[in-house]
């Protein structure tokens, strides 16, 4: 058990202390100084067809950091997806879902990209509603929690029948 939970803190905290150096870094629109006039009318007329941003945190939702992210879930899901094949093969039995699911290869792909883009769409919502913090955490939550069941999953010792 130590050595999982060392595992899943060697798996999350790097994305903690990332996204905390994201928050302290920012800087308030009042700290930035003034431009001059000209500048303003050339970057009005570049973006005039742009959304106007609410905050500083604002972003586009497909940034290069969400890009990433969500490629994190993806490949942490399809860890998670090949680790929980891996612990059935061993004689392992599944906690969160019936072993039928699992066994059934299609219905459990399914399930974990279902899983996959319940995350890309929780944080599009948190997105749409401002909420600019929360959107990333969906992501690294996600990836902590799939990556820690994977080593769980790989951590297990095989389970043998007893002999007759």
């Amino acid at each position: 058990m130590r050595r999982t939970a060392c595992l899943f803190c060697v798996t999350f905290f790097p994305f903690a202390a990332a996204s905390f150096a994201q928050q302290s870094t920012g800087v308030q629109q009042s700290q930035l100084p003034e431009q001059p006039q000209p500048q303003r009318a050339l970057d009005a007329q570049v973006n005039a067809g742009a959304a106007p941003r609410s905050s500083p945190l604002s972003h586009r939702f497909w940034d290069r950091r969400n890009s990433w992210l969500f490629a994190s879930v993806a490949a942490s899901r399809a860890l998670d997806f090949h680790s929980t094949g891996n612990m059935r093969r061993r004689g392992r039995n599944e906690i969160l879902l019936t072993n039928e699911v699992v066994d059934n290869k299609p219905a459990f792909a399914a399930i974990e990209a279902a899983g996959a883009l319940t995350s890309v769409g929780l944080s599009y919502l948190f997105h749409r509603t401002n909420h600019h913090r929360l959107e990333r955490w969906v992501s690294y939550l996600h990836v902590g929690v799939c990556t820690f069941g994977a080593i769980r999953n790989y951590s297990l010792s095989s389970h043998r029948p007893p002999s007759p």
